[in-house]
């Protein structure tokens, strides 16, 4: 079994195909295995090693993909967003210790401008858009002084990214190699990959559901991954006819957007079946899952992971098991219990989701405050809270009731804002919704809703407030409903509920 970043493509035939790409040839695995090994000559040649921190700043594409399988083999990767600022590209390049940044070759933006401003060394990739996909040379200009030239180990730091950080200063996870093999073998058997398989990745490679979930269980099976350069509903289908795949993973936003054009590519939908869907990051809605199923004929698997978990911990089951709209399935690779939320001790019933497994990081990186309050030992294993509430059902299918930073306390009373959502996601004219916490002087919070409405459907605030009225207790109606033309979202397509209020400049109700 895999324990390292290395070993996942390590024994996979050398002309089976790892990476393609729009108008690119298919990169194999013995080249993906010679590129490692020129990833590691090219750094070692840099002064950087086993344990040096290297961050990555290239758009989405195969070259991201590829650069992060190699340059994981020699150090430690640092995926960050192509979008930062330069202020936020100082900050993460700081707080994380990089020691140098790779750059696309002709990149000049502000990661550029954050990396010379802190002193780092950087690392320039250049390809050939005619040759293999993620086939890549790394350059620099300077080189430093090596300190450790050895392979690393399983209990290594592969991978280091930061929580989103929406209410807090985000914190740094540290994964381990090890952390890694376990999620892909994880994530790959609970969907049955095989070197039959073709992942479309439309996800970010800076996001751990991209690079663990299409890139890392790909390649453990031997399947090959066609790397999109980014989501993009309009060119979906196109890309599908070209990628030939038999799968794709994404948020629910971009399953809403890719829905929302699918009847119009019935044609590409009929010569290109795939044989399920997965959805993970957020939560799908249970309409959303059911014509998702109904248009591809496929079946939906939703997962449920997070950064601390190297990201899948629980799954739908692949038929002929049942795929349950609103729940998140069924343990997926780690151990998955429910915690009292303020008691360290195990519990049955409602209560805070937890943790335990090889897939689970060692700790937050010098942060004891925030282990302290996240890990703790219970039946000679030690859990991670997920910070989720959630209950199983009688078939041990998880269904999770809301983040519990994201509860709306009304005077008291506790809604779940995820089971709003599920209740007019029920609407016929409604496309998304996002139930969140609004600011009120006498209740705390009050229960509030943004939502878009269908192309050439109509609702009132009314109409849509008085179907809620039909269908939950009073209190859980959403005092305020928002129509949008489009929800805020984060970096990743997330739709974010914290701090979306004040987003929308929304003052306190009376």
């Amino acid at each position: 079994m895999a324990t390292t970043v290395a070993e996942l493509i390590a024994a996979h035939p050398s002309d089976a195909p790892a990476f393609g790409a729009p108008d690119r040839p298919w990169l194999s695995y013995g080249a993906l295995r010679d590129l490692a090994e020129t990833t590691r000559a090219s750094l070692h040649a840099a002064g950087i090693g086993r344990g040096d921190r290297v961050a990555i700043v290239l758009p989405n594409g195969p070259e991201m993909a590829a650069s992060f399988i190699s340059v994981a083999q020699t150090c430690v990767t640092a995926p960050l967003n192509p979008a930062y600022r330069e202020d936020e590209f100082a900050f993460y390049l700081e707080d994380l210790g990089a020691r140098a940044v790779i750059l696309a070759e002709d990149y000049d933006g502000p990661a550029a401008a954050a990396a010379a401003s802190l002193g780092l060394q950087v690392l320039r990739l250049s390809f050939d858009a005619d040759g293999p996909a993620g086939a890549y040379t790394l350059s620099t200009e300077t080189s430093g002084t090596l300190s450790d030239t050895g392979l690393p180990t399983p209990d290594d730091v592969a991978l280091i990214l930061h929580t989103s950080g929406t209410t807090s200063r985000p914190k740094i996870v540290p994964l381990l190699q090890s952390n890694i093999a376990a999620s892909a073998k994880n994530i790959a058997l609970s969907l049955d990959l095989s070197p039959a398989d073709r992942c479309l990745n439309v996800m970010p490679l800076f996001h751990i559901h991209g690079l663990i979930a299409a890139v890392s269980a790909s390649l453990q099976a031997g399947g090959s991954i066609w790397c999109s350069p980014g989501f993009d509903a309009l060119r979906f289908f196109g890309w599908m006819t070209e990628a030939q795949p038999t799968w794709y993973t994404a948020v629910p936003t971009m399953h809403q957007a890719i829905l929302s054009r699918a009847s119009r590519n019935a044609d590409v939908i009929a010569s290109v079946p795939l044989r399920f869907l997965r959805s993970s990051s957020a939560s799908l809605p249970g309409p959303v899952m059911t014509t998702l199923a109904e248009t591809f004929g496929a079946p939906v698997i939703e997962g449920y992971g997070m950064t601390e978990a190297t990201h899948q911990m629980c799954s739908n089951p692949l038929p002929p098991r049942a795929q349950k709209p609103g729940a998140v399935g069924v343990p997926a690779g780690p151990e998955v219990r429910i915690a009292h939320e303020a008691e360290d001790r195990l519990i049955e019933g409602t209560g805070e989701v937890v943790i335990s497994g090889p897939n689970v990081t060692p700790g937050y990186e010098s942060n004891p405050d925030a282990n302290a309050k996240s890990f703790f030992e219970a039946e000679s294993k030690r859990w991670f809270r997920t910070g989720d509430q959630g209950a199983f059902d009688e078939d041990g299918y998880l269904t999770l009731t809301g983040r519990l930073k994201e509860i709306i306390n009304r005077g008291g009373e506790k809604v779940s804002p995820l089971e709003v959502d599920g209740v007019l996601s029920d609407h016929p004219a409604i496309q998304q919704v996002v139930t969140f916490a609004l600011p009120h002087p006498k209740l705390g919070e009050e229960v509030a809703a943004a939502v878009v409405l269908r192309e050439g459907m109509e609702a009132t605030e009314r109409e849509i407030r008085d179907f809620a009225a039909e269908r939950v207790a009073a209190f859980k109606v959403p005092r305020k409903v928002v129509i949008l033309d489009e929800i805020p979202k984060g970096a990743t397509g997330k739709l974010q509920r914290i701090g979306l209020a004040e987003k929308l400049g929304l003052t306190e109700t009376t």
